[in-house]
């Protein structure tokens, strides 16, 4: 077994035993230099716009999320974006091997929080589109420190009916991935700039 498959198996365990797996080191550290500087220029180029809320992401909603995003086109990926996706969907077909989920596609945005921002507790999963199953998220931050803030929280079901919360720190390179329509979380507020890609994988029906 290679060590990316290692990572795959470390995020599936993860995912089975509580619902999320964590890897660190998913991307390197110039992987992530390489990645936070595309979404800059992709930033200063006015390709970014404040991410909305609900299916189509229309309404912009401030109090809710604050994020400011940009949807990656496979007709307009650099080399270091082709390199992520193509990683992804190695997992993706990974996880189709080991646990049938049927996945067929993905969809990833850039996502920076200016300092202070934040996305309230939410589920990815749409009310009427049930084709997220999993949830991906990799950051883009460099030397990022608990008092930074910006933390993903997960609130995870208990047999008893009680609720625990996850606390997981935004290192660069690390890659979080969860159920969608089953673990509500929330982005906490940041003291500086947080990046992130965030995308989706799903079922085609």
């Amino acid at each position: 077994m290679n060590t990316l498959e290692e990572r795959f198996e470390t995020l599936i365990d993860g995912i089975v035993e509580v619902g999320y797996g964590i890897a660190d080191d998913f991307l390197s550290a110039d992987e992530v230099t390489a990645l936070a500087t595309r979404l800059r220029e992709r930033r200063a180029q006015g390709q970014f716009r404040t991410a909305g809320i609900g299916n189509q992401q229309v309404t912009v909603e401030t109090r809710i999320r604050g994020d400011e995003i940009h949807w990656l086109d496979e007709a307009d990926l650099t080399l270091e974006e082709a390199a992520f996706v193509q990683r992804v969907e190695e997992f993706m077909h990974y996880v189709n091997r080991t646990c049938f989920l049927g996945l067929r596609e993905s969809e990833f945005h850039y996502a920076l929080y200016p300092p202070g921002t934040f996305y309230k507790r939410h589920l990815d999963q749409f009310r009427t589109d049930s084709r997220r199953k999993l949830s991906v998220i990799c950051y883009l931050n460099q030397d990022w420190q608990e008092n930074d803030g910006g933390q993903l929280a997960i609130y995870l079901p208990q047999t008893d009916g009680q609720e625990r919360t996850e606390i997981i720190l935004p290192k660069g390179g690390r890659l979080v991935c969860f159920e969608s329509g089953r673990l509500e979380h929330e982005v906490l507020p940041a003291t500086r700039e947080r990046l992130s890609l965030t995308g989706w994988l799903k079922t085609g029906a």
